[in-house]
């Protein structure tokens, strides 16, 4: 029997998940299956990385306070 694979959807609502390495083994492997099928999500993961990359040197303290403070509404009024 043919394994589901992912579709582009339920690949995003995993991501976060998959770089941190807390997929169980089925879930990364139609994860990887989706990403060699689809270059659009391939394309969405390395820029989610990129992001990651570039968020993660950014200090608290380079940020404008005001700046700092509307995205952290934004984000704050997304999950809501």
């Amino acid at each position: 029997m043919r394994m589901r694979t992912l579709d582009c959807n339920e690949l995003v609502e995993l991501v976060t998940a998959y770089l941190d390495g807390a997929l169980d083994l089925d879930t990364r492997e139609r994860f990887d299956l989706h990403l060699a099928e689809c270059d659009g999500c391939e394309n969405y993961l390395e820029q989610f990385r990129s992001t990651v990359r570039t968020l993660g040197r950014i200090e608290e303290s380079d940020l404008d306070p005001d700046f700092r403070n509307r995205l952290l509404d934004a984000f704050r009024d997304f999950r809501d």
